[in-house]
């Protein structure tokens, strides 16, 4: 099928499977690996797309499903897509509405003609279709749509995996058929297949041969030992064209998108950053701080030294420990914003690390700032690394 996208790869990792790239969409280049935030409502919560955008970021997600259901339809078409709409000349990535069959589980039925779902806010019935989740994503104009897929939670078994597998499949020909604006929206494959290796393969064989402009990794991140997470990651990565970007999908703690970018993931995203915020809980390249906590409250220093965002530029630990504490909005949103610009950070050091052939000596600085003792170290992410030519504990 028509790509609108190009993706070039300027540097290898010599020793694990991490790449830099440069992915190129009708708005704008996209450096990778990238996470993406998500801005479920055509915003991430608590930020405006401007300040989203003064962070440098080149890629968010805005979710089919919830557009599909407000605004709707018709006024992201008056609207004239989803860019305009909310003010964001950057490039936008929307997932299908297929999640929501796990999220909303109790509110969807399954079928193969497509998902009924009813509306949380009302009870009235939506029924999402491959056919009509690619018109609502041709209607948010968004530069990366996804596939409609069958999406079961990580912790299935039995026949209903291989089932949603070739579901997905014979969905994604679907979307592709309706798909109408190939010239400037890339529609991306699902590979699916639960924590089965052989049905993984088979799908990522069929879905190849759809020739898609990229692919993602689906029905991870769901509650899964972490040991089988990285080993179907790093399964669907070997098999997968290596001329294309590969995404795994709702992967955002820190450890993981290391782990997952030496693995071979060009794209990730997650809700993680600006829902731990909500609770007080700011990022770093020391761990988690709980801002909450009451020895914050003389600290006068920035979230994190060294982080250039403007919420450590301007505020301190202090300020922003009383307004957590009583739950004003500010610290949310301020907290919000330190967590975003952290994971992108991240992001542009690994490419850096990737760029000059440094990224197995980063991935131990990093492991031993964020972890401290080697003890601490999850043994996932240490069996994980091994596979790929990185001893943590050497």
């Amino acid at each position: 099928m028509k790509s609108a996208l190009t993706f070039e790869t300027y540097a290898r990792c010599s020793t694990t499977k991490g790449r830099a790239s440069i992915l190129t969409l009708p708005h704008g280049p996209v450096n990778t690996p990238v996470f993406m935030p998500v801005g479920t409502q055509g915003t991430l919560k608590g930020m405006t797309p401007q300040q989203v955008k003064d962070m440098n970021c080149q890629i968010m997600l805005n979710n089919t499903y919830h557009l599909g259901l407000k605004p709707g339809q018709e006024i992201l078409d008056e609207a004239g897509g989803s860019h305009a709409f909310q003010k964001w000349n950057g490039n936008l990535l929307t997932d299908s509405g297929g999640f929501q069959m796990v999220s909303l589980l109790k509110l969807a039925e399954i079928t193969e003609e497509g998902v009924q779902f009813a509306s949380p806010h009302d009870g009235s019935l939506m029924m999402l279709t491959p056919e009509h989740s690619m018109s609502l994503q041709n209607s948010i104009g968004a530069d990366i749509m996804m596939q409609l897929d069958d999406v079961i939670s990580s912790l299935t078994t039995g026949p209903r995996v291989e089932e949603a597998m070739w579901r997905s499949v014979r969905w994604l020909d679907r979307c592709i058929a309706s798909h109408k604006r190939q010239d400037d929206q890339n529609l991306f494959a699902i590979i699916q297949g639960g924590l089965d290796p052989e049905l993984r393969k088979k799908c990522v064989d069929e879905m190849v041969k759809r020739n898609t402009p990229g692919y993602a990794v689906g029905g991870l991140s769901g509650g899964e030992e972490k040991d089988q997470f990285w080993r179907i990651v790093s399964l669907c990565t070997d098999l997968l064209p290596k001329n294309k970007p590969i995404y795994c999908m709702g992967v955002g703690y820190a450890e993981d998108l290391v782990v997952c970018t030496a693995l071979g993931v060009d794209m990730f995203d997650c809700v993680f950053p600006t829902r731990t915020a909500r609770f007080g809980n700011a990022l770093t390249m020391k761990g988690t701080v709980a801002l909450k906590s009451g020895k914050h409250s003389s600290n006068f220093g920035p979230i994190e030294e060294g982080c250039d965002c403007s919420t450590c530029k301007n505020y301190t630990r202090s300020y922003i420990q009383l307004l957590v504490t009583t739950k004003d909005t500010v610290g949310c949103h301020l907290v919000s914003i330190h967590n975003v610009a952290f994971q992108l950070r991240l992001m542009r050091e690994m490419q850096e690390a990737i760029k000059r052939d440094e990224f197995p000596a980063w991935i131990k600085q990093f492991f031993a700032g964020y972890f401290g003792d080697q003890s601490k170290y999850p043994v996932w992410a240490v069996n994980a690394l091994q596979s790929v030519g990185v001893d943590l504990t050497a």
